[in-house]
Order: structure tokens, then C-alpha cells, then sequence
């Protein structure tokens, strides 16, 4: 059964008069008569009663009537569906991202954007650290993920736009000996007992602060670890030792615990927008757009 005949069949259900609904479907008459007679013959009823003045619907036809004009209906919901997928404006974007991510304007700016832009879009969102976002976008389980450089070169089948810079900052408690600098040079911090995070975190930031230290001429004394950067804040508040963050952690402000910027040049993060390297989906490639122009300069 052609969606044709059932269009066929419509109009002249509506207009009983074989006539009128051949010039509203733009075809012969003679035509439009052998296709509704083929249309009963697949459907195996009679559907229109017709004689030389009327036309008329059978019990059959009324019936028939109701669900035609639903299948019509799904096929051009269906169709509409199709276009707004192909332009990425339907669908759903699963979006990895690290604990820090949604306290930098530039999520925030980005997300927004991309719910305004595109309502019918369903994104779900992940807190994993870095190195599971890198897994789930290899295993396609997440689509894009807001990771932290990792201490490693990334995969080849990963792509990555940098977002933003993200100065270290250190994270103590308010009662430090240094929480009178404005800056604290990360070689000031050798005898001091750090909180850090887990191996099994998945965070590239713990290797870059343990490397940080190296560099300066020390190896951290751990004195606590924790999976989660708000807990390593909460940890700072409780007298455990000092930490170093993202800056974009100082939107927590845990009574207790203050942050300072750290001196050196080299103490410094990148929020990244990572994807599948080569795939082109508009859903992915809307996101990376606003993404883009969330940190563009303004003026």
C-alpha cells in the first residue's frame, strides 16, 4: 500500500466528487478513479460507494478514512523528524565532563546557548574525570567531554578544541603561614603535607601538580587522597594538609579554606572540548560551534 493511495483516497473522501479531488491532487480523473479501485482491491473492501451524481462513503471507508489520515500524518511527523535530525536539531547529545567543568562560565555560556538553540535536543550529562571521559568517547558511550590535558599524548581517534587556560591555584586553610601572600611560588610548598587526588581518579591534574613539585625540587608529601576535588577542599578546611586546584574550584567557597594564585608561568591547566577525531554529526558539530563562540571575545 502506496502512501499515494492513501492520499488519493482522502481527498476524495473529502471532497466526494471524484472530480474536484482530481483537480485538488493535480491529476486525471480517469486516473484518480483506477487507483482508488486498485486502493480496494489490496485493501479488500469497498471503500467509496459512487454512482453518476455521488459519491459516498461505505461503513468500511469511514473507518478506513480515520486511520489514513493517521498514517499520513505519522509519515510526515516522520519526515519532519528526519530533517531536523539531518540539521542536528533533534536527537540526544550524551556530554562527559570533569567535576570543575560546570563552575567555568564557559560550560555555562555554552550549555545555555545550545538549550536555547536547540530545545528538542535531550543532553545527558556525566561526571567522570578525564581519562574515563577519553575511554567512553573511544567505546562511544558518551558523545563529547569536557576534559583537563592528560600526561599523555592523546589517542589519534580523539580530537580536542582548547576552551580556556585555567591557572593552579593553592587551596588552604585560613589559619596557613601563607595565606598572608598574594602568590606562593610552588617551591614554598616542599614541607608542607599535601591532599591530593587518588592514582584511580582519572584526573591528569594530580600528574601535572606531582610533576609541578619535581620541578621545583621536591617530592609532595601525601598526607591524604580523595576522588573528588570539592572533597580535597573540604579536606584543605579540615586542618588536612594544602592542595592544588583548577582555578575554577575557587567558585566553592568552603568556610575555612582560602585560595592563592601560584607564581610560576608553568602552573597552568587547559579546559579542553573533546570528540570523536574525523566524526561529522551536526548534533556534535552545533555544540562545538557554541562551545567556540562562548569563548570568543566579545566586540
Amino acid at each position: 500500500m502506496e502512501l499515494r493511495h492513501l492520499r488519493y483516497f482522502v481527498a476524495v473522501a473529502e471532497e466526494l466528487h471524484f472530480t474536484r479531488a482530481a483537480e485538488r491532487l493535480h491529476i486525471g480523473q480517469p486516473p484518480l478513479s483506477q487507483q482508488i479501485q486498485m486502493l480496494e482491491e489490496e485493501v479488500g473492501a469497498r471503500l467509496l460507494d459512487r454512482s453518476r451524481r455521488w459519491v459516498r462513503l461505505t461503513e468500511a471507508g469511514k473507518l478506513f478514512l480515520d486511520d489514513a489520515r493517521r498514517i499520513l500524518a505519522l509519515a510526515a511527523d516522520a519526515a519532519e523528524t528526519a530533517r531536523l535530525a539531518e540539521r542536528g536539531a533533534v536527537g540526544r547529545l550524551r556530554i562527559g565532563f570533569t567535576s570543575s567543568t560546570p563552575l567555568t562560565e564557559v560550560f555555562n555560556k555554552a550549555v545555555n546557548a545550545y538549550r536555547r538553540q536547540f530545545p528538542a535536543v535531550t543532553l545527558n550529562f556525566t561526571e567522570m574525570s578525564t581519562l574515563r571521559q577519553i575511554d567512553a568517547l573511544r567505546d562511544r558511550s558518551i558523545d563529547l567531554g569536557f576534559i583537563r590535558p592528560p600526561e599523555f599524548e592523546l589517542p589519534p581517534d580523539i580530537a580536542v578544541q582548547s576552551l580556556r587556560h585555567d591557572p593552579l591555584v593553592l587551596v588552604m586553610p585560613v589559619n596557613h603561614p601563607l595565606v598572608r601572600r598574594r602568590a606562593v611560588a610552588i617551591a614554598e610548598l616542599a614541607e608542607f603535607a599535601f591532599v591530593t587526588f587518588r592514582a584511580d581518579a582519572g584526573t591528569g591534574v594530580q600528574v601535572l601538580v606531582q610533576r609541578l613539585c619535581r620541578e621545583a625540587g621536591f617530592e609532595p608529601k601525601i598526607a591524604m587522597q580523595a576522588g573528588e576535588g570539592s572533597t580535597l577542599i573540604g579536606l584543605v578546611a579540615a586542618g588536612c594538609g594544602i592542595a592544588i586546584l583548577p582555578e575554577s574550584f575557587t567558585g566553592l567557597r568552603v568556610k575555612g579554606v582560602s585560595y592563592r594564585p601560584l607564581s610560576d608561568a608553568n602552573a597552568v591547566t587547559r579546559l579542553l572540548l573533546a570528540r570523536r577525531h574525523g566524526e561529522q554529526l551536526a548534533l556534535i558539530d552545533n555544540f562545538f560551534t557554541l562551545a567556540l563562540q562562548a569563548v570568543a571575545p566579545v566586540g
